[in-house]
């Protein structure tokens, strides 16, 4: 038996990236996966490498399509256990002054409003099955400032106490709500920012490696095992609680 059996896990984002290895780790703790992304070719080839996984094509900004995809999970997996809040972009790297306010409502849309909607509508699906655990992706610019993409840090920072009420108002349903706030990997988000900041990937790797005194970047797997555990029952006692996981960023 698998640290999950029995449980169905919803992962947003989930075609790749952190949401891929998320996925990954939960399959094989023996979780049933939904994967839910607005990529439907990524979500597709990520579902179907899984035992018993399922996709589900959703824009998270969209309430209709977010309370579709989660009454289509319960109907095709009889229930909901676990849901993952992991979609997200980085944005527009401009000072606050020089933002467009389009750009910073788009970034929040998928950052935060969406996590709002996904949680919205999992709640019944959680409270049918006794209970949950939901687990929002924020970030240590949720935590701290780094002088630049303003929406990113606004948005990450927002799910954090979003992480935090939630987890007071729902805990009479044992619906746990915890947040997990990753340092740097090298995902496609990453490797935008890189580029945008005109970078090149090995002088970026050097200057981002010395920001984590564990020594490297992370890799997705460090951050998918930490979702393992708050979906799983050896978290049961664990809410409201911010689990860092960036090599010692913050640690400063």
């Amino acid at each position: 038996m698998g640290r999950l059996t029995g449980k169905v896990a919803v992962v947003t984002g989930g075609s790749n990236g952190l949401g891929e290895a998320i996925a990954a780790r939960m399959t094989e703790e023996d979780a049933t996966v939904a994967v839910v992304d607005i990529d439907k070719a990524g979500g597709e080839r990520v579902a179907g490498a899984l035992t018993g996984a399922s996709f589900h094509a959703c824009d998270v900004t969209n309430e209709d399509e977010v309370r579709a995809a989660l009454d289509a999970v319960a109907t095709q997996h009889g229930r909901v256990d676990v849901l993952v809040n992991n979609a997200g972009i980085e944005g527009m790297n401009k000072p606050t002054d020089q933002l467009p306010l389009e750009e910073w409502n788009r970034v929040m849309a998928v950052n935060a409003t969406a996590v709002f909607l996904c949680t919205k509508h999992a709640i019944p699906h959680l409270r049918a099955s006794g209970g949950g655990s939901i687990i929002n992706i924020s970030s240590i610019y949720g935590i701290l400032g780094g002088g630049d993409v303003p929406p990113y840090h606004a948005s990450k920072g927002a799910v954090r106490t979003m992480s935090k009420n939630d987890a007071l108002t729902y805990a009479p349903d044992k619906i746990r709500v915890n947040s997990i706030h990753p340092g740097f990997i090298f995902t496609s988000m990453v490797h935008r920012y890189v580029a945008e900041a005109g970078m090149s990937e090995p002088d970026a790797r050097t200057a981002l490696d010395a920001l984590h005194p564990l020594g490297g970047t992370g890799e997705p797997d460090d951050i998918a095992w930490g979702a393992v555990y708050l979906a799983s029952d050896q978290a049961k006692w664990v809410t409201g609680s911010e689990l860092v996981i960036d090599g010692g960023y913050t640690a400063r």
